[in-house]
């Protein structure tokens, strides 16, 4: 399969954080996890829809899938493309208590996939794998709550929580980010990388280590009952922005991710 031995990616994001780093394998990239209620079978065909969902968006980089009126058809059929799956009690070493039983207990399900199956799957929903190495990105974010604001860099406590939110963000796509450290700003302030251009920042983001700058703005907004998140990323000559409104910062490094994943594999616009 073509691009399969580039396909050796670190895992997912732990860059960012300093932790143990091992290579992602096609095993990995063809596999899916859901949360479900207990082992029974209703909750697995739920399941199983879901990792479905998942798996095509992964193995793709292609977000709008899930969108499409093919895949309720394909839902309904999820748990015929599954090469195996297995459980994971989520309170294992807890002890069963009161009328609780295993079933009531939430298990990670992981479902694995044969590689021809999920391409055939693609290529009937108009998309194709994405296998080539997924590039490290380098975050240029600014962070802006009330009085509060900072630019998100490697080196300050300020903004731990918002990089490990962000580094969880990558797992679900195998992608890989970085923070620059304050010295590797080259100078700009919150306002300067704000309007910086993106040939600039790529250029950052190589001192950085990373292959591409993804660059954004999370500012709350209490008439959104949340953030505004602005984002954008430079591909094959062209930037692309995209947004999300009203939400937590969680998600706003989700749709960042995805937005990326989604250019970068050459799916468009976000």
């Amino acid at each position: 399969m073509p691009g399969i031995s580039r396909f050796a990616v670190g895992l997912v994001g732990l860059l960012c954080l300093g932790l143990p780093v091992r290579a992602a394998t096609i095993a990995e990239l063809y596999q899916a996890q859901a949360i479900v209620t207990g082992t029974g079978e209703a909750n697995r065909e739920i399941g199983f829809k879901d990792c479905l969902d998942k798996v095509l968006v992964k193995v793709s980089g292609d977000q709008r899938l899930t969108q499409k009126t093919e895949m309720l058809a394909l839902r309904d059929k999820a748990a015929d493309f599954v090469q195996s799956f297995r459980y994971h009690d989520r309170l294992e070493g807890i002890p069963i208590h009161d009328e609780q039983g295993t079933h009531d207990r939430p298990h990670d399900l992981t479902c694995l996939y044969k590689p021809a199956v999920i391409d055939k799957l693609l290529a009937q929903l108009g998309s194709r794998a994405w296998l080539g190495e997924r590039p490290p990105i380098a975050v240029f974010m600014t962070a802006e709550q009330g009085s509060r604001h900072f630019v998100l860099t490697a080196d300050e406590d300020l903004g731990k929580t918002m990089r490990e939110s962000f580094a969880n963000a990558t797992s679900p796509l195998l992608m890989r980010i970085v923070f620059p450290k304050a010295s590797q700003l080259g100078g700009l302030d919150e306002r300067a990388l704000a309007a910086a251009d993106m040939a600039k920042l790529d250029k950052l983001a190589k001192k950085a280590g990373a292959a591409r700058a993804l660059a954004g703005s999370i500012v709350w907004s209490d008439k959104e009952l949340g953030w505004i998140a602005d984002w954008r990323l430079a591909d094959r000559g062209r930037t692309y922005r995209w947004q999300a409104r009203g939400v937590s910062f969680d998600e706003a490094f989700r749709v960042a991710i995805r937005g990326a994943a989604q250019i970068l594999s050459g799916h468009g616009q976000p």
